[in-house]
């Protein structure tokens, strides 16, 4: 019990704990360029004594060019981890790729299937089986079989890097290198099948407790910023009814006053806007009065997309916003202030990243869900700021609290919704948005 712990936490060290798919390719990515420069090192020591010991000269232009494609390799790699962009799994896969490569390249000219650096194979296909998904460990394995295969038959038709002797020890040589093989392909399927498996079962565990873990924090932030809502709320009241006074005060000025100052549209706007804030601290305290908060507001989807549209063309009356419907049918959205708040929020972020224009569409999706599609053409997404969505205090503007997008997510998962964010290919940044529709009521 206490052995199979023991193995349990060491695969546990090797799987890291509550990172996405893009930060885990990144840190797998340091791990494997720190591997590469060791094992490079370890190689130019093994290839001197292997030219000491043996008969086989390895060409100074082939280690010479070897040499200079793992320094690209580290430079290229070192460069990547200092840009701001995703690295995908397949990059690292590619990366991966790139070892294998000069691998098979020295194994041709130092022995083949009889050199034992051919099992660095194995650590490669482990790296693999510990970040990348099942598809690349399987290729990965496939692939690694293959090469040691083409080596073992190679050494065995031509006897190339077979140390000469009788036909007894060339037979021994011969089933050594056999079963060499056999013990590596056993090796590689057990670690794609177990390992992966075993991997994928603790980061699953590992995400599970990450979630958990920050589902409370959240918890206890949203609490805070709820506090602070409240008190905010209680502080507005005094100079909102200040203002209020003011300007009536204003409006009561005769026609000479107001042609003199021109002031009037001022105080149209001034009004406006205290009507607004009047009524976003009174839909805050009917929330709070309400008999079941727990109660869904719902409204049809037509009246949802309307009251968004509404609420954009007067705030932001130069910004070009494109609102489109693509379903027939008319489905129940649940529609509370905060979910309101929380699409228009995202919205407001895609018309001050965008460039020219913002796409926002309405649909309902296969597994009867309401989905917005919010996407406009500006710069994109920066990859830390991707990699940290939905946490607080992460923006990409210096004049922003970093809030709006953890209260939206809060907000949409609280009624069971999701949101989901991209980098477009052609530019830009897409936004999905999933909205549950509403129970219906029974009479």
């Amino acid at each position: 019990m206490r052995e199979r712990t023991k193995w349990l936490k060491m695969l546990e060290s090797l799987v890291p704990e509550g990172l996405d798919q893009s930060a885990l390719a990144r840190l797998g990515l340091q791990r494997l360029l720190l591997l590469r420069a060791l094992i490079t090192i370890f190689s130019a020591v093994g290839v001197v004594i292997f030219q000491s010991l043996s008969s086989i000269t390895v060409p100074a232009s082939l280690i010479i060019a070897l040499l200079l494609v793992i320094a690209l390799s580290l430079g290229f790699g070192l460069w990547r981890l200092t840009v701001d962009t995703v690295i995908s799994q397949r990059e690292l896969f590619g990366h991966l790729l790139i070892d294998v490569v000069v691998l098979v390249v020295l194994l041709s000219n130092t022995g083949g299937a009889s050199n034992p650096l051919i099992s660095y194979l194995l650590v490669l296909l482990a790296i693999t089986a510990t970040i990348l998904p099942r598809r690349f460990v399987y290729t990965f394995t496939l692939g690694g079989i293959l090469i040691y295969s083409y080596f073992l038959l190679r050494d065995i038709s031509s006897g190339h890097g077979m140390p000469m002797g009788s036909m007894d020890q060339d037979r021994i040589f011969e089933l050594h290198l056999v079963g060499m093989w056999i013990i590596f392909s056993v090796n590689a399927v057990l670690i794609s099948v177990f390992l992966t498996r075993m991997s994928a079962a603790i980061r699953d565990r590992e995400l599970t407790l990450a979630e958990a873990r920050e589902n409370e924090l959240r918890n206890e932030q949203l609490v805070a910023i709820g506090t602070l809502a409240a008190g905010t709320a209680r502080a507005l009241g005094t100079p909102l009814s200040t203002m209020s006074v003011l300007l009536s005060e204003l409006d009561n000025l005769d026609e000479e006053q107001l042609k003199a100052s021109h002031i009037k549209e001022d105080i149209s706007l001034l009004r406006q806007q205290v009507v607004r804030c009047k009524d976003s601290l009174n839909q805050l305290i009917r929330y709070y009065h309400k008999n079941n908060p727990a109660e869904e507001e719902s409204l049809p989807l037509s009246d949802f997309a309307s009251d968004i549209s509404d609420y954009i063309t007067n705030i932001h009356p130069s910004a070009k916003v494109n609102f489109v419907i693509e379903t027939e049918a008319d489905p129940v959205v649940i529609s509370d202030q905060s979910v309101k708040h929380a699409v228009i929020n995202i919205i407001e972020n895609g018309i001050k990243a965008a460039s020219q224009e913002v796409n926002i569409s309405f649909k309902l999706s296969r597994n009867s869900q309401i989905e917005i599609s919010i996407d406009d053409d500006g710069p994109g997404i920066p990859a830390k700021v991707m990699e940290n969505m939905g946490e607080p205090f992460i923006s990409t503007r210096k004049d922003s609290m970093g809030l709006g997008i953890f209260l939206a997510n809060a907000a949409i998962q609280r009624i069971g919704g999701s949101i989901e964010m991209f980098n477009l290919k052609l530019g830009g940044a897409l936004t999905l948005i999933r909205l549950p529709m509403a129970k219906i009521k029974e009479a």
